[in-house]
């Protein structure tokens, strides 16, 4: 009789703990479902990996596989003996126990299958598993992320067909956006992926958030950057001045002497959450045009007034 090595058929390891197996065998169940599958050999390969989670998701059996698995099967194979094997037998084998391999039944007898996954349909046997989940970007307005609400978004999702081919199929959803979204948050909406097969749930749809460009707000994940023009004289006499944030204008006190590139902050002005971010102000000193003689003139007396080479640190 041949020896199964569950853990290869999974592509795992003695070691792996039980949540890794189990995301190894959905994957390898949904790759290889003969409703889905092409592959010749699938539905061979497809009872094999059940096989293999029924003996690995179990306690009882995992256990008394390593032991047999551990302690060398050909001593495994003469303790069980025919007798053995009758006995197993005589319990009254199921039909679906039937599928599973004489490896298996020498070793466990009857079994129950104990996970969203059953066997193929086989010999009347039903199949179910979820549907798939699927991943879909959506793009929201930065004062929509900020306040949070509903946005409608309209999606083309994949459907199985009865034959087991894809199809897109239009449909419209609400989606709450949350208070307080950055950019790459994800929602999901429970259920509204791919149907299940054999009356499984759906899968589940994920909607990672994309932010649109603000036409002065730039976001660094939950702190939000505004450049603020100031003019010559507010940088160096000092002003207060009204200051947009996304929750509305607020006061912001320029200090005397500030310069170019000087960066303010504004705390917990940025995105809203638990930790709420910050904003943070970069002066930009913008000076006005001389399109008058006077104007020239208060330039050229300025310049008499206050000599400064603002490239002086360059060596010119």
């Amino acid at each position: 009789m041949e020896f199964k090595d569950y853990y290869a058929v999974l592509g795992v390891k003695p070691e792996t703990p039980t949540d890794e197996i189990k995301r190894a065998y959905r994957k390898l169940a949904r790759q290889y479902h003969p409703d889905v599958s092409k592959l010749p050999d699938a539905e061979s390969k497809f009872k094999e990996i059940n096989e293999a989670w029924e003996v690995l998701q179990d306690k009882e059996k995992r256990t008394q596989y390593d032991q047999m698995r551990t302690g060398g099967w050909q001593q495994q194979q003469h303790a069980h003996g025919a007798n053995q094997r009758h006995r197993q037998y005589a319990q009254g084998f199921s039909e679906q126990s039937a599928d599973f391999s004489e490896f298996f039944r020498s070793m466990f007898g009857e079994h129950e299958v104990d996970d969203e996954f059953a066997q193929a349909p086989h010999r009347g046997r039903h199949f179910r598993g979820k549907g798939k989940d699927y991943h879909v970007k959506v793009t929201v307005p930065l004062t929509v992320a900020y306040q949070g609400g509903v946005q409608n978004i309209q999606l083309q999702i994949p459907t199985l067909t009865p034959d087991g081919h894809e199809d897109l199929q239009n449909k419209t959803l609400k989606i709450k956006i949350p208070a307080g979204v950055v950019q790459g948050s994800q929602i999901r909406l429970k259920e509204q992926g791919g149907p299940g097969i054999g009356g499984a749930p759906h899968g589940d749809l994920y909607v990672e958030i994309a932010i649109e460009p603000h036409p002065y707000f730039s976001l660094n994940q939950k702190d939000i950057y505004l450049n603020l023009p100031i003019t010559p004289w507010e940088a160096a006499l000092g002003a207060s001045l009204a200051v947009p944030t996304l929750g509305g204008n607020v006061n912001l006190k320029i200090p005397v002497n500030s310069q170019s590139g000087q960066k303010m902050r504004l705390k917990g002005r940025g995105m809203k959450g638990e930790t709420p971010g910050d904003q943070y102000v970069i002066l930009q000193i913008q000076a006005p045009k001389a399109t008058t003689e006077k104007e020239k003139t208060i330039y050229e007396e300025m310049a008499k007034a206050m000599p400064f080479n603002p490239r002086e640190g360059l060596g010119v």
